[in-house]
């Protein structure tokens, strides 16, 4: 189940106001059910009565019991019930999104808005890519155990369409709906003719005051806009460059990257704002980063460019390769920790890993990985 259908899913919200129906008739004679019922009157979180009996626990009651759940249930498939306390009422779903933190502080996945969110500081997410060359698909999993058969918790979906000169990569939270006008689209990434520059595209804006991309092809619908909730446009948030090998040197191929980065919720608590820097801010909040390809070395006795790969990727391939972030260059002292951040290889014929920590998110690092698909004959 995907975390976009687990989202939408009630079955478990269904069963929590059934067993709470059925307490509250056997305590009807009591003087504080009483009291509570008036009060469920007032609570306007849940448009049905069934679900107001919940909305209306106490809050220190309620923050108690999907604390626990959220600390018990760290792993999926079990983290599904943090998703279904969420999908209770409108009060359930803003406690449990306090109580579940990003994946910046966490470093748990549980909703969709984590796949936009920074990874991990401190280690990374190993997720796994599994190919369908037929159909032009591409599936990112969460890797739940270090087997490389087994697909793990699905995370997002990719599909390559032609376009003219140039392809484009769509990627959304369903794997059984992969187009720019779902609901489920997240963003695409586009190459040129040479397939050796590439954009990324956000179907959301990623900062206030954010314009769209003017570019005709960038838009989602070929119509006006259909709703003010489902944004028309895409918004550019990265790129990805290959340099071009005209000696037809041997070695491996040579990747930058400036990326806007998401900011971490570490930040925000570490730095506080008032509202009027705040608003100043909002418009620069995401992180101006840039990642390079981490230089290999050349193994005299394998005869093969290699680089530590830490067990993570087994088979050599031109395609394989670690991203480190570098910073600012335009910016005094940008140099980065030359930390990998990112790193892409190949396990099987259509398996890979893709293993990313922050400032990338989920969605970034996918994005970075379809890149390295497909003949690139000026870079080899």
């Amino acid at each position: 189940m995907s975390l976009r259908k687990a989202f939408l899913s009630r079955k478990f919200s269904k069963s929590f106001r059934e067993l709470f129906r059925d307490e509250d008739q056997a305590r009807g004679g009591d003087g504080r059910v009483s009291r509570d019922s008036a009060e469920l009157d007032r609570v306007a979180d849940c448009p049905d009565s069934s679900s107001s009996s919940w909305s209306a626990m106490l809050p220190e009651l309620l923050g108690e019991i999907i604390r626990r759940v959220e600390s018990s249930e760290d792993k999926w498939p079990h983290r599904q019930n943090v998703v279904a306390c969420a999908c209770v009422c409108k009060r359930w779903r803003d406690i449990t999104k306090e109580i579940a933190r990003s994946p910046s502080y966490s470093g748990k996945i549980t909703f969709p808005s984590c796949l936009k969110q920074p990874g991990p500081r401190d280690f990374t997410h190993q997720c796994l890519i599994k190919r369908n060359k037929k159909t032009s698909t591409f599936y990112l999993y969460l890797a739940l155990t270090q087997s490389f058969t087994d697909k793990g918790k699905f995370l997002l979906a990719a599909r390559r369409y032609r376009h003219g000169s140039h392809n484009e990569y769509i990627i959304s939270l369903d794997a059984d709906d992969i187009s720019q006008g779902s609901n489920a689209y997240v963003g695409k990434l586009s190459s040129d003719f040479l397939g050796t520059n590439f954009t990324i595209y956000d179907s959301q804006p990623p900062h206030s005051g954010a314009k769209p991309a003017s570019s005709r092809s960038t838009r989602r619908f070929a119509s006006k806009q259909i709703s003010p909730q489902v944004p028309a446009g895409n918004f550019e948030v990265g790129q990805v460059s290959y340099k071009f090998n005209l000696l037809k040197s041997r070695g491996p191929r040579r990747m930058i990257c400036p990326l806007n980065c998401p900011p971490s919720d570490e930040t925000a608590i570490e730095k506080p704002m008032d509202k009027c820097k705040l608003k100043k801010t909002a418009s620069t909040s995401y992180g101006y980063t840039v990642l390079r390809n981490k230089a290999p070395r050349w193994h005299d006795q394998l005869q093969c460019w290699c680089l530590n790969f830490h067990g993570r990727v087994t088979v050599a391939s031109v395609k394989n390769f670690q991203l480190v972030a570098t910073g600012d260059p335009s910016q005094p002292g940008g140099k980065g920790d030359e930390e990998t951040v990112l790193q892409f290889g190949k396990v099987g014929d259509d398996t890979f890993t893709m293993d990313y920590r922050q400032p990338l998110s989920a969605f970034q690092a996918f994005a970075i990985c379809l890149t390295s698909f497909g003949t690139k004959l000026a870079c080899e």
